[in-house]
């Protein structure tokens, strides 16, 4: 019963709420074991709204002996919490409802490049061919815009305004935002563009999309990350889209940008998820303090 009432919420959040099919396989790793331990735990009893937090408490004691991450834990119990909420607006299987808390951990510092290695990436590169310039052209769009890989595979070439400087961008829950474009890029992305309508012009298959495989297709977010991967392995670390979202608003802060401004050109929906690059910020100005005043 309360399996069926998970798909419908599932089916909720990507009707209602416009969430993308990445965020739908995350919503469900995480709380279909969840549903599947209380329905085992009951078995054919009724469900006890004053054992369920004593249920929980067992859960979360079982996933940390399998060496799940309190982190991990943390983002369950918030999707737990909009779950409850749909049963208690749908008004089905409120008696699964508990009480929860919010657990505490340590934000992890998130990865990103030194602008020394950012400009290493652009340096030396050979563009010979379409797919070539189609790397070059990925890797440059994730950096200079910041935008996110699934965000990047959905690009069509009409979101591209090479006047105005912008990308149309849609973003998580089918948010729109605009992007700018600097100036640097405006060139190569206008000369690919050219380059990919000859590539595209007997592949009826690429939709408009303004990246596309060797045989004219969308790319998928896998793709993505392989190809970035094999693209800057030249800098000996392993490189992922999101290090490079990481690194344009490190980059940007560090440059001294305004972090309201970050928050709306990264589609972020509170200020709290663009602090956390404060962080980075500071830990570099104390590295500084320590190594250059001579009584750190």
């Amino acid at each position: 019963m309360l399996k069926k009432t998970l798909n419908n919420y599932f089916k909720y959040l990507a009707e209602k709420r416009g969430l993308s099919a990445g965020s739908i396989k995350t919503y469900r790793a995480s709380l279909a074991p969840w549903v599947e331990f209380l329905e085992n735990e009951y078995g054919t009893t009724a469900p006890d709204p004053n054992i369920n937090s004593i249920l929980l408490r067992k859960y979360l004691a079982g996933r940390r002996q399998e060496s799940i991450s309190v982190r991990t834990l943390a983002g369950f119990i918030s999707a737990l919490s909009g779950f409850q909420q749909y049963l208690q607006y749908e008004k089905k299987n409120t008696k699964y409802i508990c009480k929860l808390s919010k657990l505490k951990y340590s934000e992890k510092v998130p990865d990103f490049l030194s602008q020394k290695e950012a400009a290493e990436l652009f340096e030396l590169v050979e563009r010979d061919s379409y797919l070539a310039w189609r790397d070059y052209m990925m890797v440059s769009l994730l950096y200079l815009s910041g935008i996110r890989r699934a965000e990047l595979a959905s690009l069509k070439l009409h979101d591209i305004d090479l006047k105005k400087c912008l990308i149309d961008v849609i973003g998580k829950g089918n948010k729109q935002r605009f992007v700018p474009l600097g100036d640097a890029i405006l060139d190569d992305l206008g000369f690919y563009i050219e380059l990919r309508n000859g590539f595209a012009k007997d592949k009826p298959a690429h939709q408009g999309h303004l990246f596309l495989n060797f045989r004219g297709g969308s790319l998928s977010v896998r793709s993505i990350d392989r190809i970035v991967k094999k693209y800057c392995a030249r800098l000996g670390k392993r490189v992922t889209p999101h290090m490079l979202r990481h690194s344009f608003a490190t980059h940007m802060l560090e440059n001294g940008a305004d972090i309201l401004a970050i928050k709306e050109i990264l589609g972020h929906s509170t200020l709290a998820t663009t602090q956390k690059y404060t962080h980075l910020t500071t830990e570099q100005l104390k590295k500084i303090y320590k190594k250059a005043h001579p009584r750190a």
